[in-house]
C-alpha cells in the first residue's frame, strides 16, 4: 500500500536559492515559510569574508562582497541550478544588492538571464522593492545585520532612496556579530527601541536570523515588518505563478494576488 505521507514531490513547485558557501539561515528560513507549499533547492557561492562554520568578522570587508557577484562562478551556480525543474530562483545575498545599487543589479540579472533558461530570478533587494510597492509604503525603516559596517548601511539607504522611497531609521542591529547568536527576542527589542514612524520595517540580511520575529513585531509596533528570506520567498513564489500563504509570518504573506 503507498503511504499516505507526502514526500515532497506533490507540491509542484520548486524554488532554488543561491547561498554564500557556508551560510544555512536563507534555506532554512524559506523552507519554513513555504511550509510545504514548495521546496527549496540551495546552490553555493565562495564568499571569502566567510569562515567554516559559517564564522566571520565583525564587520565584513567590501571586496569579497563586491566580489561575489563577479563571473564565473555565480553564473556557473545560477546555470547548474537552472538545469534542474525550477521555477524561481533566488539570489539570496543583500549586502551585495547594496554595494552595486540598483542598475548594476539589473545589469547582473541581465548577464545571468542566459543560464536561467527563462526561469525568473530575483535578488533580495529587487523583492524588498516589489513587496514595498505591494504595501504602499512610501517611507521605511532599515535594520540591517550587525556584520554590516556604516558604509553599507548608507548603500543600503541609497539603493531604496534611488528606488522612490524615503528611508527613516537605519542602523546595523545592535546585536552580537554572529549569524547563531542572532535572535528573534533580541531583534523584537532592538527593533522596537529604534523603530520610527515609517510605514514598514525591512529587517535585512539573508544571514540575519529574523522571521520569527516578525509576527511580534508587528503586533507590537502595527506595521508591516518584511524581512530579506521571507520577501525572496514570498516574490519567487509570486513569479511562479502561485500565492506564498503564511499569515504567522508577517502582512506580506497574507495577501493574495
Amino acid at each position: 500500500m503507498i503511504s499516505p505521507h507526502p514526500d515532497g514531490w506533490s507540491t509542484g513547485m520548486h524554488i532554488g536559492f543561491i547561498v554564500p558557501h557556508a551560510d544555512i539561515g536563507p534555506e532554512a528560513e524559506a523552507q519554513t515559510l513555504l511550509a510545504g507549499q514548495a521546496t527549496v533547492h540551495g546552490g553555493r557561492v565562495h564568499f571569502a569574508a566567510m569562515r567554516a562554520g559559517g564564522e566571520m568578522d565583525d564587520k565584513i570587508a567590501h571586496q569579497p562582497v563586491t566580489d561575489f557577484t563577479q563571473p564565473p562562478h555565480i553564473d556557473e551556480a545560477v546555470a547548474a541550478l537552472a538545469q534542474s525543474p525550477l521555477h524561481a530562483i533566488a539570489l539570496a545575498f543583500t549586502s551585495s544588492s547594496y554595494k552595486h545599487g540598483a542598475d548594476a543589479e539589473r545589469a547582473l540579472l541581465d548577464r545571468l538571464a542566459p543560464h536561467a533558461r527563462g526561469i525568473p530570478l530575483n535578488t533580495t533587494c529587487t523583492a524588498a522593492t516589489a513587496a514595498l510597492r505591494t504595501l504602499a509604503a512610501k517611507t521605511v525603516a532599515i535594520y540591517n545585520p550587525p556584520w554590516f559596517d556604516e558604509g553599507l548601511n548608507e548603500l543600503g539607504a541609497t539603493y531604496f532612496t534611488a528606488a522612490g522611497f524615503a528611508v527613516g531609521h537605519r542602523s546595523a542591529v545592535e546585536l552580537p556579530s554572529r549569524q547563531l547568536a542572532i535572535t528573534p527576542e533580541g531583534l523584537h527589542d532592538y527593533v522596537t527601541r529604534t523603530v520610527g514612524d515609517e510605514d514598514a520595517i525591512f529587517v535585512a540580511g539573508n544571514g540575519q536570523r529574523a522571521i520569527g520575529a516578525i509576527e511580534a513585531l508587528e503586533r507590537t509596533i502595527g506595521r508591516p515588518v518584511l524581512t530579506a528570506n521571507q520577501v525572496l520567498t514570498w516574490k519567487s513564489l509570486t513569479d511562479a505563478g502561485r500565492d506564498l500563504h503564511a499569515p504567522a509570518y508577517g502582512r506580506l504573506l497574507t495577501r493574495h494576488t
